[in-house]
């Protein structure tokens, strides 16, 4: 199977679950149910994960940010997040560049 960058975008935008920040130890967690977080995540942070892997980059562009994959592989629950071999090689593949798409933020 090649891996392409549709394919890889079609890999992000199937993550499953809630990324919110926590204020008190300053860390991004991962939670299954947006109901599921702490009194020290705000509310206005949580974000679905499939969102939260694109940065606004200009306008409707957005990048996918191998950092926050990263945040993500570091969980260590690739499977029920549904983090997929093209995400994983696209964050080992540090010489290309980032992807770009135009694209729309989905609501949570």
């Amino acid at each position: 199977m090649s891996i392409t960058s549709a394919s890889i975008c079609a890999a992000a935008d199937q993550l499953l679950g809630f990324v919110g920040f926590n204020a008190k130890s300053g860390r991004y967690i991962v939670r299954f149910s947006e109901d599921a977080f702490g009194l020290d995540v705000l509310a206005q942070s949580i974000t679905p994960t499939c969102e939260f892997v694109w940065r606004t980059f200009t306008g409707e562009r957005m990048n996918l940010d191998r950092a926050r994959l990263q945040l993500l592989l570091e969980q260590n629950i690739d499977e029920r997040l549904n983090i997929s071999e093209p995400l994983k090689v696209y964050v080992r593949r540090t010489e290309l560049a980032e992807i770009s798409a135009e694209r729309k933020r989905i609501n949570a």
